[in-house]
């Protein structure tokens, strides 16, 4: 996890995220979830595991934000510094006391089942207003 403390005008400012970032022309999603994360954390991930996909309508006012969300137990290299924030290994049982955004606290609970997820968050000024959440394959 990266706590997001070092940039300015960081929409993200003194929250705790997972690492990621935008796609490049031509990237899968596997390819751009190890490349932001050997680029922000020095780490060399090895088969991801896509667990849920993410909509957020509007969330930075502008644009709608899509998140592919992996799972990564494979790896190798050891953590650099960021220039975003600081970098921590957050034990599973610790990660919902940190300041996180209101949605996380959701997703993060989604990802312990076996079932793929794709989900809504709608954020109003900062504030979740609604979510919605479907889980594959359906029961």
């Amino acid at each position: 996890m990266i706590h997001r403390v070092k940039m300015r005008g960081d929409l993200h400012k003194g929250k705790w995220n997972g690492l990621g970032g935008k796609f490049l022309p031509g990237e899968s999603p596997e390819d751009c979830v190890v490349r932001e994360v050997r680029e922000e954390s020095g780490l060399r991930v090895s088969r991801p595991v896509l667990k849920g996909f993410l909509s957020f309508p509007g969330f930075d006012d502008e644009e709608d934000w899509y998140v592919f969300v992996y799972e990564a137990r494979s790896f190798s290299g050891k953590l650099k510094p960021s220039d975003e924030g600081y970098l921590d290994w957050i034990p599973d049982r610790h990660m919902l006391k940190l300041p996180l955004w209101e949605g996380d606290r959701l997703f993060l609970g989604w990802m312990k089942g076996r079932r793929f997820f794709s989900g809504k968050l709608t954020y109003k000024k900062g504030r979740l207003k609604k979510h919605r959440v479907f889980f594959y394959p359906p029961v």
